[in-house]
């Protein structure tokens, strides 16, 4: 079924294409200018949002062998995401049993074993305690019962999920809605981690409005993708977790061609986006690469920080290290001295508190679901959270 969809899409982006058209909605929706200032609705964001769905924290090609490891602060919640001995994937608050300390430092790596810096009570990479410094001195303690703290954890289509709450609310395959097999058909669990970068941006609705909109590319982005062909989108969604995609760049190729000779290549670009804080967009260059931007709200409802992780098809050499270096430059110019400097600037017009909304168009249908699907969510209690994905899953 997942195939037969995007040939569906195909066939859908193929008609705007060829007749100049793109999605439309009934009508202009507006939100409230509040949304994006306001204190108590980001806390609300946070609570609701953020600290009760999983969220995208790693990679599965850079955690491929037992004992790899992400050591990762999110939301103020330090996460520490290693696969074990026995090749599963797990994530723990990164806080020894002890007296709290931060056991590995923020990054990646290769480890076994895991000694806190404070007093060198040690954990492997299932996060069980495996040692306490000098023992005899401190007192028996219990080790079945003071490993590291177990966050929910999943993995899906070369990503890593966790929850930043011990109770978790919903499963990753309720939350995913069906899409988890559609973003395999992208690859990226055989991709190599090439790099990484960090971009301070504005709040994260306004940079998340961004990867939805694709009218803006020939307006904004003239200088670095250019002003040629129109900013039209097609969208498709699975509840919460939408694709846009301009019919002009990525379905002109199959004008005229048999529908059994699309290639699933050909089929699956665009800007696919995992709510509440993920895109990722393809480029090709010498093989693919992968920008996954992972954006998380900063520490007030005015900024934010976007992880760009970039994969590659190739696994890197010295030829493909100048080749991604070139395209990271690249896309840092695009989100940093294009998209976050003007979300940034407008963040400051909307904190004046002197505009009452701003809109979203007929053509902005995905900013649009992102916007509506975000205010039910705040509003839907932790025992409503399953029932409501699996309804968003169906419109």
């Amino acid at each position: 079924m997942s195939k037969e969809r995007l040939v569906a899409f195909g066939q859908r982006g193929l008609e705007h294409f060829q007749n100049g058209t793109q999605d439309r909605v009934d009508q202009i929706f507006q939100v409230p200018a509040e949304n994006y200032t306001n204190s108590d609705k980001w806390n609300l964001e946070m609570e609701n949002v953020f600290r009760r769905l999983p969220l995208v924290l790693s990679c599965s090609s850079e955690l491929s062998e037992p004992g790899s490891y992400h050591s990762i602060e999110v939301l103020g919640v330090p996460v520490l995401v290693t696969r074990g001995e026995d090749r599963v994937i797990r994530a723990f608050l990164n806080s020894c049993t002890h007296r709290g300390a931060m056991v590995v430092p923020e990054g990646t790596g290769s480890s076994r074993r895991h000694a806190c810096p404070y007093h060198a009570w040690t954990y492997n990479s299932k996060g069980e305690l495996v040692g306490v410094y000098e023992e005899e001195h401190f007192g028996q303690i219990d080790y079945d019962c003071n490993g590291l703290v177990e966050l929910p954890c999943d993995e899906r289509a070369g990503l890593i999920w966790v929850t930043l709450n011990t109770n978790p609310v919903v499963d990753i395959d309720t939350f995913l809605c069906g899409y988890g097999e559609m973003l395999e058909y992208l690859g990226l669990a055989d991709c190599h981690v090439v790099g990484r970068q960090v971009i301070e941006g504005p709040n994260w609705k306004i940079a998340y409005d961004g990867y939805l909109d694709l009218y803006h590319l020939p307006v904004l982005h003239r200088n670095t993708f250019g002003p040629e062909g129109g900013g039209h989108a097609v969208y498709d969604s699975w509840g919460p977790h939408q694709r846009a995609t301009r019919p002009d760049v990525y379905f002109s190729k199959l004008e005229g061609r048999d529908e059994d000779d699309w290639l699933i290549s050909e089929l699956v670009g665009g800007v696919w986006t995992i709510f509440p804080h993920v895109s990722i967009a393809g480029f090709d260059a010498n093989g693919k690469i992968y920008m996954l931007s992972q954006l998380f709200p900063g520490a007030t409802p005015g900024s934010s920080k976007t992880i760009q992780t970039f994969l590659h098809t190739q696994p890197p050499d010295d030829e493909q290290a100048d080749l991604v270096k070139k395209q990271m430059d690249f896309l840092r110019i695009v989100v940093e001295d294009e998209d976050y400097f003007t979300g940034l600037r407008l963040q400051r017009a909307l904190n004046t508190g002197m505009k009452e909304f701003v809109n979203f168009g007929l053509n902005e249908g995905g900013g649009q679901r992102f916007h509506q699907f975000l205010e039910k969510m705040l509003n839907t209690t932790n025992d409503e959270v399953s029932t409501f994905l699996k309804d968003s899953a169906e419109k």
